[in-house]
This record gives structure tokens, C-alpha cells and sequence, in this order.
């Protein structure tokens, strides 16, 4: 009688063999190999307790990394320039919440969008030569991350703005008048209600598409002599000439998952407890992601830009707001809805 082995083999946890008795011959074995991954860094060799331990004290070093920043003894400030006509300001980076109704004085409903705008800040300036020899630019991050999630170049970046590293970082193009000291946080002030901006994003991913799903085609009748072609595109292209199909021909394929921008967005509301954005209608990308936020490039509605806080909004200067500021035509519901004579 031969015998038959089982191998189970764990990477870095061991060989462990099971022998068991069998009628059949020659001798067989079996290998099943099981490689054990993590995606986080620091739950592979420490406890509960020093988990938390060390969540504490990365935090703490943020935080007075952000104020020893922040602190006007070490270097000088930035000289900073008023508003003019034709001026660039720069953007946020916010995280998409959801949806929720808000309703008008005279009690139109609208759907907005809740961006949070957290732990932004500027991270680099990068002049117009570094650009595309027009106009400077502005590198900003938002959201803090781990630092064990970024490599030791990027994490050069943060250390030189004396910053936390940051989880999406991206570039917004400013006129001369309107740089920011890196280091600067940007809050949800730096928008008022009442102005219109424009909202960048990756959109959901839907996967592989027809033409119906991806463009919005209408497709064939479902009956009267239609066989197996009811959700088809039909034809694809001219005849003999030019006997091609043309390039950017609407046909099935990926859906989603690019960047796209809604454009001419008002702003309805503004909370500077939270920093959050109420944002007329949708935006592009999935619940939790991270967005970019921008004055409109929209020329009927420029006119919304005439006195913003700028460059940017500074604590030091404008004092405590309002915790919610309301755009003018927007209903509060702290106010009374009727007075009695």
C-alpha cells in the first residue's frame, strides 16, 4: 500500500503536513500555496493597544507640524494683492457627501450636492516658467493620509510645506496677483453663496456598454420583423465612400470612470463649522470622492466674482463668520414663516 501526502504550504507562516492512509498507487501530492496580504501598515505585528497608541501620536505630530507652519515668527508673509477684473483665483479639494433638498423664498425646491472641503492646503508654488510660460500655479493637497501610503519623494513635498502628507494632490492655474504661501489653509470661505463654480471629478464606472446604456440610442422596434436586433446600434458607416468609419463614432464600449466637469454651479449655502459647500444639482464621481472645486469659467457668470475673498480666505483677517451663510434668495428655516399683525 502506498501512502498519499497533503502539503499545505502558508507563506511565512510555516509548512504543515497531513499523512493519509490510501488504496491507490504510486504515492501522489498535492501543493496549494496561499499568500497572505494586508492593506493596511501597522496591524501586521502590534496590538490594539499600540495600534491606537500610534494613531494618537502621528496625529499630534501633524498637528503641531501644522502650527509651527502656520506660525507668523518664523518667516515672513507673502505680500498680498486686492481683487481685479480678469483675476484667477485658486481652488479646493472637497469630498463628495450626498444629496439633499433645500428650498427658495418662494418655495422652489432644489437639489444640492454636500462638499466637505477637508484638511486643504497649498503645497507648492510653481512660477509660470515650471508651467506653461503664461500664467503661474498653485499646487494644492487635500485629505490627510497615512504616510506609509506615499513614497519618499512625494513625502518631500509635505515636509518642505510642513504639512501632513495629503491623498489627492493637484494643480490649479492663478494670476500673478493671487499666490498663495504654501502651507495656507484653504477653507470652505474662500466660496460665498451666491457665486457659481465649476466641479471636476472621475465619474462612476458603468463597465463595458451598449448604445443604448452609453449614448442614449433609441433602438429598433421590438416586433414586426426585428430579429435579435431590437437593442442593436444598426449601421456603423457610409457606403463605398469613403467606405471608412469615422473616427468618434458613437459605439458601444467603457463607460464612465474619466474625469468630467459640471460647469455653472451655484453655491446656495456655505457651513463654516464643517466646511461644507451646498452646491446646486450633481456632480460627477461616487460618494466619498474626492473633488475639485474652482471659480466658473463661465462668462455669463463672471459677474458673481466681483469681491471674493482674496486670495483666498484668512481667518486673521475677516475674523469669525456666521456659522451658515445663506445666498440671499434661499429660505432659512430659523426664521419665522409667519408673522401675525
Amino acid at each position: 500500500m502506498a501512502s498519499c501526502s497533503f502539503r499545505l504550504l502558508h507563506r511565512c507562516s510555516g509548512v504543515v503536513t497531513v499523512r493519509a492512509g490510501a488504496t491507490t498507487s504510486p504515492a501522489q501530492t498535492v501543493e496549494c500555496i496561499r499568500t497572505l496580504k494586508t492593506t493596511t501598515w501597522f496591524e501586521e505585528n502590534l496590538t490594539e493597544d499600540n495600534q491606537k497608541f500610534m494613531r494618537t501620536e502621528i496625529a499630534e505630530e501633524f498637528r503641531k507640524l501644522t502650527e509651527e507652519k502656520l506660525n507668523p515668527l518664523k518667516d515672513e508673509p507673502w505680500p498680498r494683492h486686492s481683487w481685479a477684473e480678469g483675476s484667477r483665483r485658486v481652488g479646493l479639494i472637497a469630498v463628495k457627501l450626498g444629496m439633499a433638498p433645500l428650498w427658495s423664498k418662494t418655495g422652489e425646491r432644489h437639489v444640492v450636492t454636500l462638499l466637505q472641503v477637508q484638511d486643504c492646503h497649498v503645497l507648492k508654488y510653481l512660477p509660470k516658467e515650471q508651467m506653461n510660460g503664461r500664467s503661474p500655479a498653485l499646487v494644492v493637497g487635500g485629505k490627510n493620509c497615512s504616510p506609509f501610503q506615499k513614497s519618499e519623494m512625494s513625502l518631500e513635498l509635505f515636509r518642505n510645506a510642513g504639512v501632513p502628507p495629503k491623498q489627492k494632490i493637484t494643480i490649479f492655474s492663478v494670476s500673478e496677483n493671487a499666490v498663495i504661501k504654501p502651507g495656507t489653509p484653504l477653507y470652505a470661505a474662500h466660496f460665498r453663496p451666491g457665486q457659481y463654480v465649476d466641479v471636476t471629478a472621475k465619474t462612476i464606472g458603468k463597465g463595458f456598454q451598449g448604445v443604448m446604456k452609453r449614448w442614449g440610442f433609441s433602438g429598433q422596434p421590438a416586433s414586426h420583423g426585428q430579429t435579435k436586433t431590437h437593442r442593436r446600434p444598426g449601421a456603423s458607416g457610409p457606403g463605398g465612400d469613403p467606405a471608412k468609419v469615422f473616427k468618434g463614432k458613437k459605439m458601444p464600449g467603457r463607460m464612465g470612470n474619466k474625469y468630467d466637469t459640471a460647469v455653472g454651479l451655484k453655491i446656495w449655502r456655505v457651513n463654516t463649522k464643517h466646511n461644507v459647500l451646498y452646491v446646486n444639482g450633481s456632480v460627477p464621481g461616487h460618494r466619498d470622492c474626492l473633488v475639485k472645486v474652482r471659480d466658473t469659467s463661465l462668462p455669463t457668470r463672471l459677474t458673481t466674482l466681483l469681491n471674493p475673498p482674496f486670495p483666498t480666505f484668512f481667518t486673521e483677517e475677516e475674523g469669525d463668520l456666521d456659522e451658515d451663510l445663506y445666498d440671499e434668495e434661499m429660505f432659512v428655516h430659523t426664521d419665522p414663516s409667519l408673522t401675525l399683525a
